[in-house]
């Protein structure tokens, strides 16, 4: 598997209406030579799942500014296991209080990126997350 194999679903659930966040880091990932797929805003946690599996992702970005998280997060990860997509490396951005982070990860949420995050960072993190998942 190379880099320009890896295809990533960026997702923006929930009525948050500011994507710039998820453009800049889908730019850094499609410069990556990763294969983005960007679904625009306002997207449903079933709309999501299934364009990750229609798309055949290896992972997911979901940026939240709403404060939804704690809510859209567990139906995403729900939904993706539902289709047999447990395989699919989950990361999340935006505004997250540092309390919840714990939460999101046990769901199976694989980082959770806040303001300021190095796009670079993001980019060797998912490389390593898609080429070296955890063990079961």
């Amino acid at each position: 598997m190379t880099e320009q194999n890896i295809r990533v679903l960026i997702a923006k659930p929930g009525l948050d209406g500011h994507d710039r966040g998820a453009k800049v880091i889908a730019r850094a990932l499609r410069d990556a030579g990763m294969e983005v797929i960007y679904t625009g805003l306002r997207q449903t946690p079933e709309m999501i799942a299934e364009a990750a599996l229609q798309e055949d992702v290896d992972a997911v970005g979901l940026s939240i500014l709403s404060g939804a998280h704690m809510s859209l997060v567990p139906r995403v990860m729900e939904l993706l296991r539902a289709q047999g997509q447990e395989d699919v490396c989950v990361f999340v951005g935006g505004i997250i209080p540092e309390r919840d982070i714990p939460a999101l990860k046990e769901l199976g949420v694989r980082a959770v990126y806040g303001p300021g995050t190095s796009t670079a960072q993001v980019v060797e993190d998912l490389k390593q997350a898609v080429f070296c998942p955890p063990a079961a």
